[in-house]
């Protein structure tokens, strides 16, 4: 554990909570927490771009001597840290009551990245951010879950522009001293240091610790004295580009992660794959059985029994697969560790509809995992139809992969103001409940125009940020007056706002909005209902083609033709993503199908009441029930720019502007409410969570009992 007297000398003892808190990201999906911070001082809380950590560290010790001795800010000091001490108890919770007893031993969960906050950026897209809400909703429901993945020391990408409009890749170093993690040390108090097994040259490993709630997540960092120069940079970076590094890095992850656990003393019982890229970390359990005297047969058939497999991604491009060559030339006496041969060995990650390919990590976990399932129904249907070669004898429709739909952490993606709305309407304790849909039926009863004016705050909010950054970007560059134009300054708050921001890939067609320039000029420029876009995302370093997508997008949004109805928001994060789920109007989604996997973006939008237009594909074809938003079917460019333009025309576009003796478009926000009635309850990470324990947890937990009985 940290030393929290040592970390923060300076706070007074009956306020020493603060540091503690301070450490476990609950604070970021309590806003009572955040209001602490806050309340100490509302500079020190933005300066600090919303970090406690930071904030504690740099702040005058005059102010916490005063609120030491302030009686408001004890009374809510001491209500917030009474929640966090309850919520903290281990072995209680819904899962406790409906799945197992708290005598279990925890489930390890293995990804490759973690989307928490913006203070820990160690995120790439909608795969962390699914990952960071998964932990934050087992900590709530109690599930007792242990994570493991990469602290990226550098590995965060941050976006610079250049005048044409090509992105730059700046690497930001992560400030560990000012940020909510923390070394673990060994019994003698010094730094862990973990050897990954078997592998030659030898690799070794630190280790890091963040507190998520309940939630135990441990980082990996390969950046030792002792490791080759080579194996420094494992863990430097996300997703690495060198396809050895990558083998290496997922090496690391899935074998060295489950050593760490070893050399923690933290036994689990199920291990829970996000993805392939720790899928090592099935071998390791297996090489732990037979190390242990039991026979490969019997190991093979454990592990497997105990072994859930997420998939996330219908693009062939997104499945990590290794030349034969790399992997003898890691794993030669690794493979020999299990007693295995050159063909028995290779044979475990063949894709027999593409044997010659290499190592698949996709196929390895589907073949070692007795659990798997896609994230969409969709999904679950296209993963079926990509996998069945590994089943030859099985109908497509019986095909072992299952789905569970993603959904989103409420806490964390829903906007404080909107909650207090919520809370005067659905009642004080809602929030306890919200995976039911008849809490949220009671969403009717809020005022129209209650609803649209916390809305239109929230994008009065929005554009004020926006326009926030670009005065920045403009004093840091004195940036010419194209960037300006592009960067969101003539945005009006008056008018309907489409947001488009996900990661720049080329299926997910951000330019397809753009197909018809002259017409959508008429629309953004029409004097009485015009329209403007919002885009947001970055492109993979190495992505060319996403690459000139997003300067194609840029320099329109600087052709003054547009009359700057176009924004282009640089450096999209966590932070960002928060302001624009909560303060666009519509929320714009057009990959080409069946590409999207899930699309967890536009479901965050939905929970605050921001109507989704969407390609049905991805969780889209689960949500859309005709009154919630727009949908259309995916064909080509021509037909589905066809398709978006039509919808706007016809029906988002004078719905918008179609208002009411009071002043606001009462019509409108029938939608805004259908659409949280519809989304909040079936597409929230509490669902989500509850069906992995009902459909796999519970059967993998049963399996671990019973051999061990």
């Amino acid at each position: 554990m940290i030393d929290i007297k040592t970390k923060f000398p300076q706070i007074p003892d009956r306020i020493a909570g603060l540091g503690e808190l301070a450490y476990n990201l609950w604070w970021s999906w309590h806003p009572d927490a955040r209001m602490l911070f806050k309340m100490l001082n509302r500079s020190a809380w933005k300066v600090s771009i919303h970090n406690p950590v930071k904030m504690l560290h740099y702040i005058d010790r005059e102010i916490l001597d005063s609120a030491s001795k302030d009686p408001k800010f004890l009374r809510h000091y001491d209500a917030v840290m009474a929640r966090f001490t309850s919520d903290m108890k281990t072995g209680a919770g819904w899962f406790y009551e409906n799945i197992a007893d708290p005598g279990v031993l925890p489930i390890a969960y293995f990804s490759a990245e973690y989307g928490l906050h913006h203070s820990l950026p160690f995120y790439a897209g909608g795969l962390g951010f699914l990952a960071g809400d998964f932990l934050k909703e087992s900590s709530d429901l109690g599930v007792p879950l242990i994570a493991v993945g990469f602290m990226y020391p550098e590995g965060y990408l941050r976006q610079r522009l250049a005048p044409d409009g090509w992105q730059g890749s700046e690497s930001a170093t992560l400030d560990r001293e000012n940020s909510p993690i923390y070394r673990v040390l060994d019994d003698k108090g010094d730094r862990l240091t973990v050897k990954v097994p078997v592998i030659d040259p030898p690799i070794y490993v630190e280790v890091w610790k963040v507190r998520v709630g309940r939630v135990s997540l441990y980082l990996i960092d390969t950046n030792l004295e002792i490791n080759d120069p080579w194996n420094r940079t494992i863990s430097s970076h996300l997703y690495i580009g060198s396809i050895e590094q990558r083998l290496r890095q997922e090496i690391v992850l899935g074998i060295g992660g489950t050593e760490v656990l070893r050399a923690l003393g933290i036994k689990h019982s199920v291990l829970h794959l996000n993805e392939g890229h720790p899928a090592f970390a099935i071998l390791e359990r297996v090489r732990e059985r037979t190390e242990g005297g039991m026979s490969y047969k019997d190991a093979i058939e454990q592990v497997r029994e105990t072994t859930i497999f997420t998939t996330h991604t219908p693009v062939p491009a997104g499945h990590d697969v290794f030349p034969f060559s790399l992997m003898e030339k890691y794993f030669s006496s690794y493979r020999a560790a299990l007693g295995l041969d050159h063909d028995t060995f290779f044979n475990l990650g063949i894709n027999p509809k593409d044997p010659d390919a290499g190592f698949n990590m996709t196929a390895f976990a589907l073949k070692m995992s007795q659990y798997h399932n896609g994230v969409s129904k969709k999904h679950g249907e296209v993963a079926r139809h990509m996998w069945q070669s590994l089943w030859p004898d099985t109908l497509e429709e019986q095909v072992p992969i299952t789905h569970i739909t993603n959904g989103v952490h409420v806490p964390t993606w829903l906007e404080p103001r909107a909650e207090l709305l919520l809370t005067r309407y659905l009642g004080p304790g809602w929030l306890s409940e919200h995976d039911n849909p008849d809490i949220w039926k009671l969403v009717y009863d809020i005022p129209d125009e209650a609803l649209w004016k916390a809305h239109y705050w929230l994008k009065m909010k929005l554009i004020m940020r926006i326009m926030e950054r670009a005065r920045q970007r403009w004093h840091e560059d004195k940036a010419d007056t194209g960037i300006i134009l592009a960067s969101g300054v003539m945005l009006d708050p008056n008018v309907l706002t489409l947001g488009f921001a996900r990661r720049f890939a080329t299926y997910k067609r951000a330019a397809l909005i753009l197909y018809d320039v002259e017409l959508l000029k008429k629309m953004l420029n029409d004097m009485w209902r015009p329209v403007q876009i919002i885009f947001a995302g970055k492109a993979h370093p190495d992505d060319d083609p996403g690459k000139h997508l997003l300067q194609q997008i840029f320099n329109t949004a600087r052709d003054p033709s547009f009359g700057g109805r176009i924004a282009f928001v640089e450096d999209y994060d966590e932070q960002l993503a928060q302001y624009l789920v909560h303060g666009v109007d519509v929320w714009l989604n057009n990959p080409v199908p069946p590409l999207e996997a899930c699309g967890t973006s536009g479901m965050k939008a939905s929970l605050n009441g921001i109507p989704h237009l969407s390609i049905l594909d991805g969780w889209w074809i689960e949500g859309f029930n005709g009154n919630n938003g727009w949908a259309f079917e995916g064909a080509d460019d021509i037909k589905d720019s066809d398709s978006i333009y039509s919808i706007l025309e016809k029906e988002v576009v004078p719905l918008y502007y179609k208002m009411d003796g009071d002043g606001f478009p009462r019509d409108w926000v029938k939608i805004m409410k259908e659409a949280i009635v519809s989304t909040a309850p079936s597409f929230s990470a509490r669902k989500m969570v509850k069906e992995y324990a009902m459909k796999f947890y519970q059967a993998a937990l049963k399996s671990e009992y019973d051999n061990n009985v």
